[in-house]
This record gives C-alpha cells, structure tokens and sequence, in this order.
C-alpha cells in the first residue's frame, strides 16, 4: 500500500466519514483531474476491502472498513462539516494536531475539535443547529470545570515552561452568552478569524 492510501485511511478514521470531494481536496490537489483520480483510488480501496461506501446520499460517502457510526447515522453531517472546517483552516496553516472529539472524562468538556493551529491551541465546537442558552451555558461549564482542575496543564502539547488553557472557538449556527468566562470564547466563521489573526 502506498503511503497516499495510507493517508487517506488515516483520514477516514480520524473524520470517521469523507465525501468523495472531501477526498479529492484533501489528497489529489497536485494532480490534473483530483475528481477522477479521488474515484479510481476509491474504487480499488473499497474493491480491496479496505474501505466501505454508502451509495445512499447523491455524493457518496466513505467510512473505514472497521466503521464505528452507521451509514444513516445524524452524525454524518457532523463529521462531514469538521472535515469542511478542517479543510478551511488548513488553507491558512495546516494544523500541528487535529484530533476529532477527543475524550476528557466524565463532567468534562467534549469539543468537536482539539488542535494546535498558528501555534496556539483550540477547543473548537462545531454548531449546525442553534442550542438553548442552558444547553450552551452547561457546555461551557464543563470547560470551565476542566480550566479550575487544572489537569489541561499536564497536556503532552504544552509547551515547556508554560502553561496555555486552549481557546474555545464556536463555529456555525447561533450566537451565545459567553462573557465572564476564565478563558477566552470566539464565535466567529473561519474566514472572519483567519482575518483576526492574520
């Protein structure tokens, strides 16, 4: 297998899904038809056995062949849309780590998005629906719990002799009460924040 092939297996456990295009951008941009190249590898790695395919939707969508969500899952479009921000802040700075949904613990934050991008770390929640004001107010609690124990400052990415809490970056649907909070909140759209920090 070769190391491209590797790359998009990669891809599809870590996003848990890919479209086609999302594919295509991610691994074929430096070739003359990224779209026909993106299906010919696609065709041998599901003939191969080494991805699955829903054909259910109009674009196809990928998964590992060890699959952990169902091809009609409501998840789908979650994942779909943190490959989209992915591919977005990329175009700025590729990201130094780009974990999806990592796992803090019980009573602890779940960010859609943990990464290390121009050289700062980020919780990143992705909203494709609106939240209630309680419903957001108790995701931010939970970051908040995580900032007073301060178990974040043992993170293997910390940098040596200091200690940096991540940003928490709400991206998408809604606006919401996020002053007096011990860390810093932005609700902004990619391109608003690439140009924030440019």
């Amino acid at each position: 297998m070769i190391a491209r092939d590797k790359a998009i297996l990669a891809d599809l456990e870590r996003f848990r899904c890919l479209s086609r295009d999302d594919i295509a951008d991610l691994h074929f941009t430096h070739t003359k038809h990224p779209v026909t190249h993106a299906n010919m590898v696609l065709k041998r790695l599901r003939r191969d056995g080494l991805i699955k395919c829903s054909i259910e939707r109009r674009k196809y969508i990928y998964f590992p062949a060890e699959r952990t969500i169902k091809t009609d899952s409501q998840k789908i479009n979650h994942f779909l849309a943190i490959a989209d921000f992915y591919k977005q802040v990329r175009k700025a700075e590729q990201p130094r780590i780009f974990i999806v949904e990592p796992k803090y613990g019980k009573g602890l934050p779940e960010p859609d998005i943990f990464m290390i991008w121009k050289a700062a770390p980020w919780f990143v929640e992705i909203q494709r629906t609106h939240y209630t004001d309680r419903v957001m107010a108790d995701k931010l609690n939970r970051y908040e719990q995580y900032y007073v124990s301060g178990a974040w400052e043992k993170e293997l990415w910390q940098p040596a002799g200091k200690k940096v809490f991540p940003y928490l970056w709400i991206v998408g649907v809604g606006r919401y009460k996020v002053e007096g909070r011990p860390y810093r909140v932005y609700q902004s759209s990619v391109e608003d924040m690439i140009k924030r920090i440019k």
